[in-house]
């Protein structure tokens, strides 16, 4: 049985040529399953009865299944989604004022093991598939219909996105198409650690807005919180960040940074980014650090924050701090975990990144 939901037009169209049907059945089904959120093709009333007697028979349109819906005071609402039998991964939806913005993980856990990331933490397990990413907006717009639609996607949640590049790239086609839920290139977010070659090719696939995982204005202190680091130094990074604003729908690059006490936040860390902001067209979002279980760190006060971001606003760039929402629900930046079974993948996925 063939799962329609990750497969993207031209993965439709190639599915339906090898039933001997017409290209533009791709466009009908496409508006079935996304648009109205059809699981059932005896639904699809503008099909013919053969054809879809003929899914029945040969395809399905399947979800991950939701085993835990949580909900914050703020109105921050954060889903586990069982992917198999043994993992299962955290989307979250955030509702503002004039958007509602989706989370969507791409991994089940993360390979990176950022220093401060609960994700890392939980281990690395395996890529989720195009139908796994997609189905979290799917159940999405579905859970939240008459409610605030989604407007916006981030690929901020579990997982390093650069490193499933083969089921992330299908995914955001999806979700720009306009026969699927017809976001802009602006309203969709892919958010790296700083994995050079998926930059790069992403940039040449299917460009989106570009967001940075910085957290450190420096090597020496980056290859400590960001382990990646040491095989794409900033040098090389800022290189592809440049390379990437060729194409990209924004002309900057979001750098995300995490306020870490006594570690990322001093003074003369914010007049280092200065300098490096100089090198490549730049926005700070800052981050206050959002603890879980077992962690070092400390949030950085607000004073700190404030200070900070002066340093970066003086000189001329702009910097926005980030309202910490759904953090009574461990629904946070940094917060996702999951249920992640396998752990023991991380060593050998580590080495073969730093290769």
């Amino acid at each position: 049985m063939k799962n329609l939901l990750g497969l993207d037009a031209e993965g439709l169209e190639r599915f339906f040529a090898a039933q001997g049907e017409k290209p533009f059945r791709a466009r009908q089904v496409l508006r079935w399953v996304h648009q109205r959120r059809e699981p059932d093709f005896a639904q699809m009333s503008d099909l013919a009865k053969d054809l879809r007697a003929k899914l029945v028979a040969t395809a399905s349109v399947e979800a991950p299944q939701i085993v835990g819906d949580t909900a914050a005071a703020d109105g921050t609402r954060k889903w586990l989604l069982k992917v198999d039998g043994a993992n299962a991964v955290e989307a979250v939806f955030i509702p503002e004022t004039s958007r509602g913005t989706l989370c969507v993980s791409s991994q089940a856990g993360c390979v990176l093991d950022c220093a401060f990331c609960s994700t890392g933490k939980q281990g690395f397990n395996r890529n989720l598939s195009t139908a796994e990413i997609v189905g979290q907006l799917w159940l999405a717009n579905r859970l939240l219909e008459g409610a605030r639609p989604v407007t916006n996607v981030v690929m901020m949640g579990m997982g390093e996105p650069l490193l499933n590049l083969d089921n992330v790239i299908p995914a955001l086609r999806l979700m720009l198409d306009d026969n699927a839920y017809g976001l802009s290139r602006r309203r969709v977010t892919v958010s790296t650690a700083g994995v050079i070659p998926g930059i790069d090719r992403l940039r040449d696939e299917c460009p989106v807005a570009l967001a940075v995982s910085l957290h450190a204005p420096n090597d020496a202190l980056r290859d400590k919180l960001v382990p990646v680091n040491r095989k794409y130094p900033l040098s090389e990074l800022v290189k592809a960040c440049n390379r990437y604003l060729d194409k990209a729908p924004r002309d900057f690059i979001t750098f995300e940074y995490v306020m870490l006490d006594g570690v990322n936040d001093g003074d003369q860390h914010a007049r280092e980014l200065v300098a490096l902001a100089g090198k490549v067209k730049s926005k700070f979002n800052l981050i206050p650090f959002n603890p879980f279980p077992r962690s070092e760190f400390k949030r950085s006060s607000p004073e700190r924050i404030r200070r900070f971001a002066d340093i970066l606003a003086r000189a001329g760039l702009t910097a926005t701090t980030r309202k910490t929402r759904g953090d009574d629900i461990a629904a946070a930046c940094g917060q996702l975990a999951g249920d992640v079974a396998d752990r023991t993948r991380r060593t050998v996925a580590l080495k073969e990144l730093r290769a």
